[in-house]
């Protein structure tokens, strides 16, 4: 069954990524404020991204890597910008 990972772009201006197996029913149900907490207090404004998988937990784990990111890098895959997104994926904390 497809899958998909998604971030969403919530009013405060902060992303959300999630993942779910229905894109339009998790959509809606963020817009009504029944899909989690963090999107009932700050609502999203837009689907401002998404990857499809072949199954939930390839998803789910597309939004685990994703969530640990720094908002910059969220901002640069949203964004398309494939040379910033690797440039920030570069440690600068090993020793060589």
């Amino acid at each position: 069954m497809p899958a998909w990972f998604y971030i969403l772009r919530l009013k405060s201006g902060a992303l959300y990524p999630g993942a779910t197996t229905d894109l339009e029913q998790r959509w809606h149900d963020h817009v009504t404020g029944a899909a989690c907490r963090t999107t009932k207090i700050d609502p999203p404004t837009a689907l401002v991204y998404h990857e499809q998988f072949e199954t939930f937990p390839q998803a789910r784990r597309r939004e685990a890597q994703v969530k640990r990111w720094s908002g910059k890098k969220k901002e640069a895959l949203v964004a398309g910008d494939l040379g910033l997104l690797m440039k920030l994926a570069v440690s600068h904390d090993h020793n060589p």
